[in-house]
C-alpha cells in the first residue's frame, strides 16, 4: 500500500504530486493521457500571471506561493516558468478587473500603480480605449508557461522518487474506511489516501459536485504590420479588459516562441460540455467571428484573423473560485478552474499536500473549501 495515489496530472495534479514527493511521501501520479498532453485545461504555451488576482483576495498568497516555488524550480532546472512583464486591469474605474484588483492588492499589501485614461492612452497606444477606461498595473504579472511547467512539475516528483504511470485511464476510485484502491485496465493501486485533479472530469470521478465544463478555444494573432514592435510582450503585456457591456478580452504580446495570444470573456455558449465528447473542430463562424470583430474594434493595429488556434475547456463552479480541499477522510479534490487556475497551480500543490499530509496550510484556504457549496 502506496500513501497517496494522485489522479490528474494536469496543472493542479503535477503540483501536487511534487509537493507530496517533495515531503518525502510515498506517492503515485496516474494520468489518463501524457505528461503536459493538450486535450485537457492545462495547454497553450502561455497563462496569465498576476499577483493581485480580482477573483479574490485570498488568491495573492497563493500566487506568491506559485512564483516562489517555480522560481526554485527553474534555478535548479536553469528554466524559466513564469516571465513577470506586470500586466494591465483595464475597465471602467467600478469595472470588475478594476476594483478586484484594488481590492487583492490592498487586502495582500501587494504593489501595484493606477494609470488614468490619458496614461494609460499614452503608454499603451495599441488600446482604443472607451472614454472612461482607466488601469490598474501590477508590476508582479506577467505569463507562465504551461506545458514546460507540467512536465516539470512531474520530472522534479520522479526525481524525489514518486512512481508515475502516464497513458493510464482510471476506471473507478473505491474508498474504504481503511483506504482507497485505484483501478484502471492495467494495474491497481491501494493507498491511504487519493487527491483527484482530473479538470473537466472531475465531476465524474467524485459525483456531486456542482461543476460545468465548457469549450474554449485558444487563439493566436500577428500584427498587421509584420515589422512592428508593437505588440511584443515588452510592449504588449498579459491584460483583462472589461468592456461596459460585461464582455471583455484577456491575452499578451508575442515572444521569441510564441505569437499575440488573445481570447474573449463573457461569450456565453459551448457549456456544460461532455469532456469525453468534446467538440474538437474549429468553426469559423461560431468560434472566431466574434472575438475578431472586438479584436477589429479594440486593437486596429492587430490583425483579426487568428493564425493559430486550438480547443481547450475551463471547468467553472458556482461562484468562479476553485474547490481544493479534503473531501472526506481519504480523499482530497482539486478543480474548477473557472478559468483562472493555471498561475496558482504550484501554490495550490503545496496546500494540497499540506492538507493531504495534514500540515497547516500557509494561509487560509476556507474560501476554496469543496464543501462551502
Amino acid at each position: 500500500m502506496t500513501d497517496v495515489v494522485v489522479v490528474g496530472l494536469g496543472a493542479f495534479g503535477s503540483a501536487a504530486l511534487w509537493r507530496l514527493a517533495a515531503r518525502g511521501v510515498d506517492v503515485v501520479g496516474i494520468e489518463r493521457q501524457g505528461i503536459g498532453h493538450a486535450f485537457g485545461s492545462s495547454h497553450g504555451t502561455t497563462r496569465l500571471f498576476r499577483v493581485a488576482c480580482m477573483e479574490h483576495p485570498g488568491l495573492t498568497e497563493i500566487a506568491r506561493k506559485s512564483l516562489n516555488l517555480w522560481t526554485e524550480l527553474g534555478a535548479r532546472n536553469d528554466a524559466t516558468y513564469v516571465r513577470q512583464t506586470g500586466s494591465l486591469n483595464v475597465g471602467a474605474p467600478d469595472s470588475r478587473p478594476v476594483q478586484g484588483a484594488r481590492l487583492a492588492a490592498a487586502t495582500a499589501s501587494a504593489p501595484t500603480t493606477d494609470l488614468t485614461h490619458d496614461e494609460l492612452r499614452e503608454r499603451f497606444p495599441q488600446y482604443n480605449l472607451a472614454a472612461d477606461d482607466v488601469a490598474v498595473w501590477d508590476p508582479g504579472a506577467g505569463i507562465c508557461y504551461a506545458e514546460p511547467a507540467v512536465r516539470a512539475h512531474v520530472a522534479e516528483a520522479q526525481r524525489l522518487g514518486a512512481t508515475v504511470y502516464p497513458h493510464t485511464m482510471v476506471t473507478a476510485v473505491d474508498v474504504r474506511p481503511d483506504g482507497v484502491t485505484v483501478r484502471t485496465p492495467t494495474t491497481t493501486i491501494t493507498a491511504e489516501q487519493v487527491v483527484i485533479s482530473t479538470g473537466a472530469w472531475l465531476s465524474k470521478l467524485v459525483p456531486g459536485l456542482t461543476l460545468s465544463p465548457r469549450r474554449t478555444p485558444l487563439f493566436w494573432f500577428q500584427p498587421k504590420d509584420p515589422a512592428s514592435d508593437a505588440f511584443r510582450l515588452e510592449n504588449f503585456p498579459s491584460f483583462i479588459w472589461e468592456f461596459a457591456d460585461g464582455r471583455g478580452l484577456w491575452g499578451h504580446g508575442s515572444g521569441d516562441d510564441f505569437l499575440v495570444k488573445v481570447g474573449l470573456d463573457g461569450a456565453e455558449r459551448d457549456r456544460d460540455v461532455d469532456p469525453d465528447e468534446l467538440d474538437r473542430y474549429i468553426h469559423p463562424r461560431k468560434d472566431i467571428a466574434e472575438l475578431s470583430a472586438a479584436i477589429a474594434d479594440h486593437f486596429p493595429a492587430l490583425d483579426p484573423e487568428p493564425v493559430k488556434l486550438m480547443p481547450c475547456m475551463v471547468t467553472d463552479s458556482p461562484d468562479g473560485q476553485f474547490l481544493a480541499g479534503r473531501y472526506d477522510e481519504r480523499v482530497v479534490i482539486a478543480g474548477g478552474d473557472s478559468g483562472h487556475g493555471f498561475k496558482h497551480c504550484a501554490g495550490l500543490g503545496e496546500l494540497l499536500a499540506q492538507i493531504t499530509t495534514k500540515e497547516t496550510p500557509f494561509t487560509d484556504v476556507s474560501f476554496v473549501d469543496p464543501h462551502r457549496f
